[in-house]
C-alpha cells in the first residue's frame, strides 16, 4: 500500500507543473500558429491549389488525346448477291486514335494564359487573406494585453477603496464622520468589486476569441512584448514612418498612400482579374473562329465470315474544319456579357484605388491623433495620481470629506484607463497602418526570418 502512495505521489509530482502553469505565446508565437491553423487561410491555400490546377487542365487541352477504341457490330442476318459477301454476320473493330482539336483564333491558348494570371490572382488573394487574419490576431492579443492591465487597474481600485472604507469606518467610531460617508465608501467600493469581476470576466471571453482565432488548445497566457507598450510609445507625440514601413519618412503622407497603391495585395489582385478580364473578351471573340480539328487513327476489322475482298487493317488521317454560321445569338452574348465583365472590373479597381487611399488617409488620421494624446494623458494620470494622494491626506486630517475622496478616486481610475486605451490604441493603428500599407506580412515573415537565424547562430 505504502508504494502504491509512493507511486502515485511521483506522478502527481510529474503531473501537477504542467498543469499549474500554462503555456506562453508571443505574438510571434501567435502569428505562426495563426498561418499553420487557421481554417480561413487554409481555404485560400485551397484557392491557390486548384488555381494550379485549372492551369494544367487548360494545359491538357493543348496536348493531343490518345485513346484505344473496340466496336461488336450484329446484324440482322448475312447478305450474299453474285458470291460476293455484302452484309457479314457480325463485325469487330478496334484501334488507336490521336486526336486534338483547336479554334484558330487561339482560344485555347488564351486559356492557358488567362489559368497562369489565375495563380498569381489566388497567391495576392492568399496574402490578402493571411495578413487581414494576422492583424485579427494582433488585435485580440492586445486586447489580451490591455483587459489584463485593467485588471490591475480595478485590483488597485478595490484596494485604495477598501483602505478608504476602513478609515471611514474608524472615523464613524471615534464620532469624526457621519455614517454617510462609510455607507458611500461601501457603495464605492462594491461598485469597484463588481467591476473587477466584470473586467475578468471579460479577459476570459477574450483569451477565448484568441484561442479560437490562433487555433490555441487549453489554457494558455500571453507574453509582453519584448519591447513594453511603455517603450513602444514615441517621445513626442509623433509617428516614426520610416520604422514603420522602412521607406516612408514622417509626416509624408503621399508617400504611404503610393506605398499602399503599390504593394496592397487586394490592389494586384484586381488588377489581373482585369487583365483576365480582358483576355476573356478575347476569348469570347475568338469563338467567330472556325474549329480546327486533327485526327490520326490506326483500326482494324474482323468480320465473320469474311469477304472476300476486304481490307482488315487501315492507318489513316482526317482534318475537319467546322464553322457554325447560325447559333441563335449565342456567340454576340458572350461577346456583351465578356466586355460587361471588364467594365466591371474597371470600376471595381478604380473603387478600390479610391477605398485604399480613404483607409491611408484614416488610419494615418487615427494613429496621429493616438500619438499626440499620449503626453496628455500620462500628464492627467500624474496629476490625478497626485491629486488623490493630496486629498487621501487631508480627508485622514479631516480637512476633506468622504466625497471628495471618492471623486478623486474616480478622477484617477478614469484617468488610468483613458491613458491605457490611448496607449494600446496607438500601437494597434501602427499595426493597422503597416496593413493598410501592404507592408504587415512582410515585417511578420521578416521577423520570424531574423528569430529562426538567431536561433540558429545560438
Amino acid at each position: 500500500m505504502k508504494k502504491i502512495l509512493l507511486f502515485v505521489s511521483c506522478c502527481a509530482v510529474m503531473v501537477i507543473p504542467h498543469i499549474l502553469y500554462a503555456v506562453e505565446y508571443s505574438l510571434d508565437d501567435l502569428y505562426r500558429l495563426a498561418l499553420e491553423r487557421s481554417e480561413t487561410i487554409k481555404i485560400a491555400e485551397e484557392d491557390l491549389y486548384i488555381s494550379e490546377r485549372e492551369k494544367d487542365k487548360a494545359t491538357a487541352d493543348l496536348i493531343p488525346t490518345f485513346s484505344a477504341f473496340g466496336q461488336h457490330t450484329r446484324y440482322s442476318d448475312e447478305k450474299n448477291a453474285s458470291g460476293f459477301l455484302l452484309q457479314p454476320e457480325y463485325t469487330n473493330e478496334w484501334g488507336l486514335r490521336l486526336r486534338n482539336s483547336y479554334s484558330l483564333g487561339g482560344r485555347e491558348f488564351r486559356a492557358r494564359s488567362i489559368s497562369k494570371q489565375g495563380i498569381e490572382q489566388s497567391r495576392f488573394d492568399l496574402h490578402a487573406v493571411r495578413e487581414t487574419y494576422l492583424l485579427d490576431v494582433a488585435v485580440q492579443y492586445y486586447d489580451v494585453l490591455r483587459v489584463e492591465r485593467e485588471i490591475e487597474i480595478a485590483a488597485a481600485n478595490v484596494q485604495r477603496l477598501t483602505t478608504e472604507r476602513d478609515a471611514a469606518k474608524k472615523r464613524l467610531e471615534v464620532g469624526t464622520a457621519i455614517k454617510t460617508a462609510l455607507l458611500r465608501a461601501e457603495a464605492e467600493l462594491a461598485d469597484a468589486q463588481s467591476e473587477l469581476i466584470r473586467t475578468e470576466n471579460v479577459l476570459k471571453i477574450t483569451k477565448n476569441l484568441l484561442a479560437k482565432t490562433a487555433g490555441i488548445k487549453g489554457d494558455y497566457d500571453v507574453k509582453e512584448p519584448v519591447i513594453g507598450i511603455d517603450v513602444m510609445m514615441p517621445e513626442k507625440g509623433e509617428i516614426d514612418l520610416t520604422s514603420l514601413t522602412g521607406t516612408c519618412t514622417k509626416p509624408d503622407l503621399e508617400c504611404l498612400k503610393k506605398k499602399a497603391l503599390t504593394d496592397r495585395a487586394e490592389l494586384k489582385s484586381l488588377a489581373i482579374q482585369s487583365e483576365i478580364a480582358e483576355d476573356t473578351v478575347k476569348v469570347a471573340r475568338s469563338t467567330y473562329w472556325p474549329d480546327l480539328s486533327v485526327e490520326g487513327v490506326y483500326s482494324k476489322e474482323k468480320n465473320h465470315p469474311s469477304p472476300t475482298f476486304s481490307l482488315e487493317e487501315r492507318i489513316y488521317g482526317v482534318l475537319r474544319l467546322d464553322f457554325p454560321f447560325f447559333e441563335g445569338g449565342l456567340k454576340k452574348a458572350e461577346v456583351s456579357e465578356a466586355k460587361s465583365r471588364f467594365r466591371q472590373t474597371e470600376y471595381s479597381l478604380s473603387d478600390l484605388k479610391r477605398q485604399i487611399i480613404v483607409e491611408v488617409e484614416n488610419s494615418y488620421i487615427v494613429a496621429t491623433t493616438a500619438a499626440a494624446l499620449l503626453n496628455p494623458r500620462k500628464a492627467e494620470v500624474e496629476f490625478s495620481r497626485e491629486n488623490y494622494n493630496l486629498v487621501s491626506k487631508q480627508f485622514q486630517y479631516g480637512l476633506a470629506d468622504s466625497v471628495d475622496v471618492m471623486d478623486a478616486n474616480t478622477r484617477l481610475v478614469t484617468s488610468e484607463r483613458q491613458l491605457l486605451n490611448a496607449q494600446y490604441a496607438y500601437v494597434l493603428e501602427l499595426l493597422r497602418l503597416k496593413r493598410v500599407t501592404g507592408a504587415l506580412l512582410k515585417s511578420v515573415i521578416s521577423s520570424q526570418q531574423s528569430a529562426v537565424s538567431k536561433k540558429r547562430e545560438g
